[in-house]
C-alpha cells in the first residue's frame, strides 16, 4: 500500500530513531525527506509547505516529556494524521447505503466488499443494482454476491421499461427485512449533468443514511474535482479510496479529501472482495511510518483463529518453536504474509519490511516447518538448547543446510521479540511506551 511512499517514509523515521541528536539541522533534513516523498505521492504542494511549517514549529520548540527523538517521531505521525483527517465512521446499524462515482473507480465491486464487510460484522446486507446502462455491471455485481451469500436485486422480474427508480423502490421494499440495503448507481466516464440528475432523484426519493463516493486512488489531487461535485449534488457522508495498493499517487487522493464536507471511511486494498478495510488515520499513517497496526494484525487473528489461540500463542510473551509452527499453519487463514508484516512494529525499530521480512515467502515458511518436523519436541520447546551437532543434525533430517536451519532460529528469535511487543502494548506505537530507542535497536540486533 503506497509502497513509494511509505518506504521513504519510513527511512525517514530510520534515519530518526539513530540520530545522535536532534537539532535545526538534523530537522530541516527530516522536512526535506517527507517534502520530497510527499510530493512524489502527489500531495499538493500548499499541504506540504503548511506540513513542514508545523513539523519545524513543534519539534523544534515544544516541551519535550520523551526522548527528543521519539517527540520529533511522535510530531511526524500527529501532523500525517492532520492532513488526511480522521475519517468517517460507519455505524453497525441498519441503513440504506447509496454508492455514487465515474466510471471505472472500483465502485461495483466496492459494493460487494462493503456488503462482506457487514457480514462479518454480523448484519444481514443485501444489494441492489441500479446501472441499467451497462448490462455487465449488472452481471458482475451478482457473480460477487453470489460468491458470498449475499442477496441481489437488479429488477429483473419487472415489466420492461421500467426505470432506475422502480428498480431501486423495488429493490428497498423487496429487502425490508434486511439491515444493510446497498445502491449500485450507474457510473459514467465524466461529470454529466444527466448522471448527477439521476443519483439526485435517488437520493430525495429514497433518502440514504449514507452516500458513499468511490474514487481510484491514481487519480491524486483530481479527486477533489469529483468530491466536491458529488458533494454538491447528494451530500457525500462518506469516501472510499479504491486500488491503494497499485498507485503512488493515492497520498494525494486521501490528502485532497481532506478539503471536503466528507471523510475517508474504507479502502480498498486489493482485488479480493475481503480486501477493503475500515479507514482509521492512527492505524494507517502507523502502518505507513512501519509502526505497526496492531489492532488490525489482533482483529484479522480474530478472524482467522480460534480465541484461544490468539490468547495463548499469538498475544504470549513467551514464544516457542512450537507456537511459531502453529502460526506457520495460520499464515494462510490470515492472508498474504507481506500484508500480516506490515502490520508488525518493525519499521519502528529501524526493520526495513520490504527487505527484509517480505522476503521471507510462502516457500521459505514451508521450508521452517520441514525444519520443525525434524526437530524433537523438546527442541521445538526450548530452542537454546539446539547446539551445533543438533543443528547438523535437523539439517541433515530436513534436507536442508545447518545456515537455513540458523536462519529459522534467527527468524524465530525476531518473531518472539515482536510477539512480546504484541503481549504487552495492543495498539499503541513502540516508539510512545517509554522505552528509550536505543535499548529498542538493540532488540533487533
Amino acid at each position: 500500500m503506497l509502497g513509494k511512499l511509505s518506504s521513504s517514509l519510513k527511512e525517514t523515521i530510520r534515519k530518526i530513531a539513530m540520530a545522535k541528536r536532534i537539532d535545526k539541522q538534523t530537522v530541516e533534513e527530516l522536512v526535506r525527506d517527507i517534502q520530497r516523498a510527499l510530493i512524489q505521492a502527489d500531495v499538493k504542494i500548499a499541504l506540504v509547505k503548511e506540513l513542514s511549517e508545523r513539523i519545524r514549529e513543534r519539534s523544534l520548540k515544544e516541551k519535550v516529556t520523551l526522548n527528543p527523538r521519539e517527540h520529533v517521531i511522535k510530531v511526524v505521525y500527529e501532523e500525517l494524521i492532520n492532513i488526511i483527517g480522521k475519517g468517517v465512521e460507519v455505524p453497525l446499524a441498519s441503513q440504506k447505503i447509496m454508492m455514487v462515482g465515474l466510471h471505472g473507480t472500483g465502485k461495483t465491486s466496492s459494493c460487494a466488499k462493503l456488503a462482506r464487510y457487514f457480514q462479518k460484522k454480523g448484519l444481514k446486507p443485501a444489494v441492489i443494482c441500479a446501472d441499467v446502462y451497462r448490462p455487465a455491471a449488472s452481471d458482475q455485481l451478482r457473480q460477487l454476491c453470489d460468491s458470498i451469500g449475499v442477496p441481489f436485486y437488479d429488477g429483473a422480474n419487472l415489466p420492461a421499461g421500467k426505470g432506475v427508480m422502480d428498480i431501486v423502490k423495488a429493490g428497498v421494499q423487496g429487502f425490508g427485512k434486511y439491515d444493510i440495503k446497498i445502491i449500485d448507481t450507474a457510473g459514467r466516464h465524466a461529470l454529466e449533468e444527466e448522471m448527477i440528475e439521476e443519483i439526485r432523484d435517488i437520493e430525495e426519493q429514497i433518502r440514504p443514511e449514507q452516500r458513499f463516493l468511490v474514487l481510484d486512488a491514481s487519480i491524486g489531487q483530481q479527486a477533489s474535482v469529483q468530491a466536491r461535485a458529488f458533494d454538491d449534488a447528494v451530500g457525500i457522508t462518506g469516501i472510499i479510496i479504491t486500488k491503494m495498493d497499485g498507485t503512488a499517487k493515492g497520498g494525494g487522493a486521501l490528502s485532497v479529501v481532506s478539503e471536503t464536507n466528507s471523510g475517508v471511511a474504507f479502502i480498498g486494498t486489493g482485488e479480493k472482495v475481503d480486501d477493503l478495510e475500515k479507514f482509521e488515520a492512527d492505524r494507517f499513517i502507523s502502518r505507513l511510518l512501519g509502526m505497526g497496526d496492531i489492532k488490525s494484525l489482533i482483529e484479522m487473528a480474530e478472524e482467522s483463529l480460534e480465541e484461544e489461540d490468539v490468547d495463548a500463542d499469538i498475544l504470549k510473551g513467551k514464544f516457542t518453536l512450537n507456537d511459531l509452527y502453529k502460526q506457520l499453519e495460520a499464515v494462510k487463514k490470515m492472508g498474504p504474509f507481506k500484508k500480516i508484516m506490515q502490520m508488525m512494529p518493525l519499521g519502528g525499530f529501524g526493520v526495513d519490511i520490504n527487505d527484509e521480512m517480505s522476503q521471507i515467502t510462502e516457500d521459505k515458511l514451508g521450508q521452517f516447518k520441514v525444519m520443525m518436523d525434524s526437530m524433537t519436541e523438546a527442541e521445538l520447546n526450548d530452542p537454546k538448547i539446539i547446539d551445533g551437532s543438533r543443528l547438523r543434525r535437523i539439517a541433515r533430517g530436513s534436507g536442508t543446510r545447518t545456515a537455513e536451519v540458523s536462519a529459522l532460529l534467527k527468524y524465530h528469535r525476531l518473531m518472539q521479540k515482536m510477539m512480546k511487543q504484541l503481549g504487552t502494548g495492543r495498539g499503541k506505537m513502540p516508539m510512545m511506551k517509554g522505552m528509550q530507542l536505543g535499548k529498542m535497536m538493540k532488540m533487533m540486533k
